[in-house]
């Protein structure tokens, strides 16, 4: 059989049931076996392949699977990257296959030719590039063995078209060959004795979790040992929905745009148990500052990580699901009463708060009522990048892991709409709702033609403030007001130039009308009183529904620690 069929088969071996694929010249011969498969493997077209990679992502962060993106050469593959570099950064199970120009006329600048491994090479954790189509199915193997183990991560496949059309006898189990690659770690008996004595010793404890307890689907085992041991925990952006957001020892998220108490008790603390995070800057802030009065425990899967922003006193490179079944054979209740009772000494003097004013629509109030009426649902929430990212991180409490999809290390507007879309096909009897900004879900709008193409009913909010909300923010706090392009209207209003009034008078594009050209009911609010009838809409629509919320630019997210700054630098006003 051709390399592209062996290619496909092997996929549908490994468990796929879907791939997100744009054809090209390239990767044609591909698309002519999944045509031949779609019994077994379903195509969803997207309508530009960053949108692919990031509906696969979707698919990924929805199921814990991998996700599958083909595309073809040349531009196809490049309009992977960003997804791909967001996989990365966020250890999302990724597999790119893209097409590639015959293996004859590699290197001589060939009709839609890239080098895409080479571009790819920093920003995936392996990648091939199959010269023989007899390597097809160890590679596929190899694939999916080095993005679902260990740290997840994406695998490029980069495959020419002569190879897709070489006929072959396929080997569908031939030996690995991963030298030097050992993913599964696991901590000595010595780290668990360790990790509890610091538990036992401890007065003032909490733990710091991210997005490791969600890969290695610790969040039961970690739940279980907050109750166990009544220590609090805080949340990275990646690690929402680790537990459920409204349990009293949860603090909810913490770092940049964290709840007051939340960074106050990591500040006070005098042990930090770090599951499965990597002192990233948004939470650290300085990092010469950073819990500088605690003994530091960091578990993570990832070597490179232990020791790499901040020292830890007790350093364990060990699946953080194992750690924590360990140590709840062991651990006993400690007595926090006084470090609890500071806890919520914070929470009631530094509450997340907003004006829930009346004669607009506040954009925290509108995640406030999103969740009122979705909260018992089976829910997922995916969102842009910018200030609505933050608004619904501080405000919709995720009850449960892999709920909420976020381009979190990598920051990438035009994510939240295909991620939708991707975990709308993982999971056909959720609610989808992806909740934007106007700036974000303008970046792959088109991808409203796939969710009605492929009859997926995804709701669509958007935060409507007309400009680059985020950025804008900081333009207030840290040059003085100067708007330097972030009104995303015409540049003759005077908006452009922070002159504008609070409420946006005219607000451009018109989404109602670009959703309807999609074939996608949609509709504008700008009341208060609208906005309760206006999502009770949305959510009783059969099909995909857009609501497009206008809301006041110059609201903040707050709380806010200045990049770089500690927690004393804290912004509550």
């Amino acid at each position: 059989m051709t390399g592209a069929e062996v290619l496909v088969r092997a996929l549908i071996r490994h468990g796929v049931d879907t791939v997100f694929a744009y054809p090209g010249g390239a990767s044609m011969p591909i698309h002519q076996a999944l045509v031949r498969h779609s019994d077994r493997i379903r195509t969803v077209l997207p309508r530009h392949e960053q949108g692919g990679a990031f509906a696969a992502e979707g698919y990924a962060r929805a199921t814990g699977k991998p996700g599958v993106v083909v595309s073809t050469s040349g531009p196809g593959a490049t309009n992977l990257v960003t997804g791909i570099a967001d996989a990365k950064m966020d250890s999302v199970p990724l597999i790119a296959i893209t097409g590639q120009v015959p293996t004859s006329v590699i290197g001589t600048d060939a009709f839609q030719e890239t080098p895409t491994v080479e571009v790819c090479r920093a920003i995936t954790k392996h990648h091939y590039l199959v010269t023989r189509a007899e390597d097809l199915t160890r590679v596929v193997k190899e694939a999916f063995y080095v993005a679902t183990t260990g740290r997840p991560g994406p695998v490029l496949i980069d495959v020419p078209k002569d190879v897709q059309l070489t006929a072959v006898v396929p080997d569908w189990d031939p030996p690995m060959n991963l030298p030097g690659y050992n993913p599964y770690r696991e901590a000595s008996s010595r780290d668990i004795r360790r990790i509890a004595e610091a538990i036992r010793r401890a007065r003032r404890p909490i733990i710091y979790a991210g997005g490791g307890i969600i890969s290695s689907g610790a969040s039961p085992d970690l739940l279980e040992f907050v109750e166990k041991t009544r220590i609090p925990v805080a949340l990275t952006l990646m690690g929402l929905g680790a537990v459920p957001g409204t349990h009293y020892l949860c603090l909810g998220l913490l770092g940049m745009h964290g709840s007051v108490y939340a960074n106050y008790a990591i500040n006070e603390a005098d042990l930090i148990l770090a599951f499965g995070v990597r002192f990233d800057d948004r939470v650290t802030g300085k990092l010469s500052e950073f819990a500088k009065h605690a003994v530091i425990v960091h578990v993570d899967i990832d070597p490179s990580e232990i020791h790499k922003n901040k020292p830890a006193h007790i350093g364990v490179v060990s699946d953080v699901k194992f750690v924590l079944q360990e140590l709840n054979k062991i651990v006993q209740p400690g007595d926090y009463t006084d470090w609890l009772r500071q806890i919520d000494q914070w929470r009631e003097a530094e509450p997340l708060k907003f004006e829930d004013r009346q004669d607009c629509i506040m954009p925290q109030a509108v995640v406030r009522e999103l969740w009122e009426l979705t909260k018992g649902e089976k829910t997922i929430i995916s969102v842009g990048v910018g200030q609505h990212q933050m608004w619904v991180a501080q405000h919709y409490k995720f009850m449960k892991p892999r709920t909420w999809l976020s381009s979190s290390g990598l920051g990438a507007m035009g994510f939240g709409l295909p991620a939708a879309i991707g975990a709308q096909v993982a999971k056909p009897d959720h609610l989808v709702i992806d909740v934007d900004g106007d700036g974000s879900f303008l970046m792959n709008v088109q991808e409203l033609a796939t969710a009605f193409c492929e009859k997926l009913p995804v709701k669509v909010i958007i935060l409507n403030n007309q400009h680059l909300g985020m950025v804008v923010q900081w333009e207030d706090r840290f040059f003085e007001g100067r708007r330097a392009h972030t009104y995303l209207g015409p540049i003759d209003r005077p908006e452009a130039v922070g002159k504008g009034g609070a409420q946006i008078e005219e607000p451009y594009p018109d989404f109602v009308r670009i959703a309807n050209g999609f074939g996608i009911p949609a509709r504008q609010i700008v009341r208060r009183d609208q906005l309760r009838p206006a999502l009770e809409e949305m959510l009783s629509h059969p099909g995909p529904y857009l609501v497009d919320v206008l809301v006041p630019y110059q609201e903040h997210v707050l709380p806010m620690i200045p990049s770089g700054a500690t927690v004393r630098d804290i912004i509550t006003e």
